[in-house]
């Protein structure tokens, strides 16, 4: 009598396994990137009812191609509003659930590998200012005669100054 091959998992089934066995007890991660998480694929889950034309309940992994991502990529950013950045974070916490999936069903990898093939977008990063010597003088100010005036006067000299960090400064011992 020979073994029937046990059919592979669903994607309703994968996404409760993900969000309630992998990312909080394997992980372990964060409540916070739990939520984030969810909530991704809250957008995604909407988003893919209404380009497929069907509901949730009865997407399959081979629905999740890299051209649905993408839309639904574009959608964050043209319709949502959505900076560079948090449409990344989405792509993310796809591609994380892409992996898992990826050990779970073995039958959809060739879906799955084509899926996690969409790159991030790129994205110019803020150039950091910096205060001038007069906006600098502005923010420590005078002291008043107190001191505790004094010392928060001394503290900001000294770290305008040096340039070290705060936790150099609270390390500096008196002798």
């Amino acid at each position: 009598m020979s073994k029937q091959p046990k059919p592979p998992p669903s994607f309703a089934t994968l996404v409760q396994a993900y969000f309630t066995d992998y990312l909080p007890k394997q992980r372990a991660l964060s409540p916070q990137t739990i939520a984030s998480y969810r909530d991704a694929f809250t957008l995604f889950l909407g988003f893919a009812e209404g380009r497929l034309g069907r509901p949730a309940t009865t997407i399959v992994m081979a629905d999740v191609t890299p051209e649905l991502i993408i839309a639904f990529l574009d959608h964050l950013e043209h319709e949502r509003h959505n900076s560079v950045r948090s449409r990344n974070v989405r792509l993310a916490a796809l591609r994380s659930f892409l992996k898992f999936a990826a050990h779970r069903d073995v039958a959809s990898l060739q879906v799955i590998q084509r899926a996690l093939g969409v790159p991030s977008k790129r994205f110019e990063r803020p150039m950091l200012g910096y205060l001038s010597r007069e906006e600098m003088l502005a923010v420590i100010g005078s002291e008043d005669g107190t001191w505790t005036s004094q010392r928060d006067h001394v503290l900001l000299l000294l770290l305008y100054n040096t340039g070290a960090r705060v936790s150099e400064i609270t390390a500096v011992k008196v002798g």
